[in-house]
């Protein structure tokens, strides 16, 4: 056991968190979830020490080495990158100096001097060994590359943005290899190709996990137990996320069976009491049944979960096929060039998402679609709404119920209530200054604000940022749904998956377009990067033998056969999630399912890793 904290009860005056108890344990791998505000970041800082609990206790293993990576702020240091990563192995330089000064004394040495130089090498080498001491540098250049910091292992670490950062931050961790590695939303600052390094690199992580996350996939693949806050109680669940959504709305079921059971029972015997109590031949057992009533230890009925937010975009009137359209141009952000002599086009009704590196330009493009340049051809019909990552557009000193209205004010104030508490702002949310609101509050403003506009195109920066899981989810199922046209920004890959239809790609300043969804694209992606470049052929090298030949078609064939049944296991899998809400009241089935899900998740696994060796 790592950590314990039994019956832990926080707060600043009313109660952040009630009666909170679970451990963690060598090894584990655990997934943190729950709405915004509901305290996750608390029960956290109760683990690391940094809150000392009002009542229950919390206890740590002696000398626990915990890491943490905080949603805000990151490494601080005014060395490089590289050097400041070193500063982990400082131990290793002198393992390692120590070593080479022996065996330079070992070389002279004579008579007993031999024997102690030989026992304090043989010493040194077993420390070295167990401690992996010669591979340090390796180690230090293969999380910085997989961070994207490859090429940047000599700049100054001071001079890096915050984002860059907190992504420092995590290297430096990952480096420490603490027993206890405890990340809150690390996949914030994270573009595409970091984060695939990242889960693989935590896949086979040999210490704890305790991962607070919005990110679907990376808890699906990660974690193997998942812990929910909510109300300021924490329920443990058995699975990844989404086995705990089938087991979570199953227990709230059988939870109201039970309530209902008792009900229909504790009605029985009141009526019966009622009915014989004043009679003399049946008063005796009248009587029993008021002791077994007074007896009975009463189920409360069971709180349903906080209702998701409910989103819903809609628009009058459907534009031209071609929606924008611009081509030939360039992309600059100040003086980068991030586009050379690209071109851009999008159609009624696409799903398109905006993928590539930080940096590329990704949120500049959407800005330029915006920007009226006299390139961008948007065409008739077209009703553009656009969503910003950063909601700049919004005063902070406005109040919120005025910064929704003021946009639409032939709106009544009854209609206005209504669309921001289905976006899940109640009365006291309204009352709020928009600069006193969280950040999914914001979030959650600004798309009410974009879905009252009925636009028949939507440009979304980011969308997800900031929004916990149930509102992440009705968000896809709102846009899924969504007839018109969408460029997005998004860098959850769930959230993709749930929505593309195609793929733009910024490379290597070029947009590079796929038809398909995301899984496509992944598949392209791997198969053309892992595609070894070519080499000049020698002189008769060209020749293949017939047995040569038949297996590059063997090899050909299973590449195909292996993408036809990820593309259906994928297919299962959207069914069994479907399925598993469906079957919610059924323990038998959902057992079943997440068996299912389990099982798929694993032949999927090694698909992807047989397809790997084919490439």
């Amino acid at each position: 056991m790592l950590v314990q904290l039994e019956n832990v009860t926080f707060g600043y005056g009313a109660p952040i968190v009630h009666g909170v108890s679970f451990s963690v344990h060598e090894g584990e791998r655990i997934g943190f979830v729950g709405g915004n505000g509901e305290g996750k970041t608390t029960i956290l800082k109760l683990i690391l020490g940094e809150l000392t609990p009002d009542t229950g206790t919390v206890v740590r293993k002696n000398n626990l080495c915990i890491g943490y990576l905080p949603q805000t702020g990151g490494f601080e240091s005014e060395d490089t990158v590289y050097s400041a990563m070193k500063e982990v192995f400082r131990e290793d330089e002198k393992l390692l100096a120590d070593l080479r000064a022996a065996q330079a004394a070992y070389s002279t040495a004579s008579g007993g001097d031999v024997a102690i130089l030989s026992a304090k090498i043989e010493s040194l080498e077993k420390r070295i060994a167990a401690r992996d001491s010669y591979n340090y540098e390796v180690r230090i250049r293969t999380v910085l590359g997989g961070m994207g910091f490859g090429g940047r292992t000599e700049q100054i670490v001071s001079t890096m943005s915050g984002g860059e950062k907190t992504r420092l931050k995590l290297c430096r961790l990952l480096l420490e290899a603490p027993e206890l590695l405890i990340l809150d939303e690390p996949t914030n600052h994270l573009d595409l190709p970091a984060l695939f390094w990242l889960e693989d690199y935590l896949a086979s992580y040999k210490g704890a996990l305790l991962i607070a996350s919005h990110d679907r996939y990376f808890l699906d693949r990660l974690t193997a137990r998942t812990l929910e806050l909510e109300r300021g109680r924490l329920s443990s669940f058995k699975g990844n996320y989404s086995v705990y959504k089938g087991l979570k709305a199953m227990r709230y079921e059988e939870e109201l069976r039970a309530y209902k059971r008792q009900q229909e029972e504790i009605a029985k015997l009141k009526e019966y009491v009622d009915r014989n109590i004043v009679r003399a031949t049946t008063a005796k057992s009248a009587l029993s049944r008021v002791n077994k009533l007074e007896r009975m230890e009463i189920v409360d009925r069971p709180t349903p979960p906080p209702p998701p937010p409910r989103f819903q975009f809609t628009f009058e009137e459907n534009p031209y096929e071609r929606v924008i359209a611009c081509h030939g141009f360039d992309l600059f952000a100040e003086e980068k060039q991030l586009l050379t002599r690209t071109d851009f086009n999008l159609m009624r009704g696409e799903k398109c998402a905006l993928v590539g590196e930080n940096g590329t330009g990704k949120s500049t493009l959407l800005k330029f679609l915006l920007s009226g340049d006299r390139c961008v051809e948007i065409g008739k019909y077209v009703k553009i709404a656009y969503y910003d990552q950063e909601n700049a557009d919004f005063d902070p000193n406005e109040g919120t119920l005025e910064a929704y209205w003021g946009r639409f004010p032939r709106l009544s104030q009854t209609e206005a209530r209504a669309t921001l508490a289905a976006a899940g702002l109640y009365a006291e949310d309204i009352e709020k200054k928009v600069g006193a609101l969280s950040g999914g509050q914001r979030a959650k403003l600004a798309l009410a604000v974009l879905e009252t506009a009925h636009a028949n195109v939507l440009l979304l920066d980011e969308p997800t940022n900031h929004l916990d899981l149930p509102a992440r989810e009705a968000l896809e199922d709102a846009l899924r749904a969504f007839e018109g046209t969408i460029l997005f920004v998004s860098h959850d890959r769930r959230f993709i998956e749930g929505i593309a239809t195609k793929i733009c790609a910024i490379e290597e300043k070029k947009l590079v377009f796929f038809a398909g969804g995301y899984a496509q694209y992944l598949a392209e992606k791997k198969r053309t990067e892992k595609k070894p470049p070519v080499q000049p052929k020698e002189k008769g090298e060209g020749y293949r033998s017939a047995k040569e030949r038949a297996a590059e078609a063997n090899r050909r064939k299973r590449q195909k056969e292996i993408e036809a049944e990820l593309e259906a296991l994928e297919k299962r899998e959207e069914e069994l999630n479907s399925a598993m809400l469906e079957q919610a009241a059924d323990y038998r089935k959902v057992q079943a399912i997440a068996a299912e899900l389990e099982a798929l998740r694993k032949t999927a696994d090694a698909l992807y890793e047989e397809y790997g060796t084919l490439l």
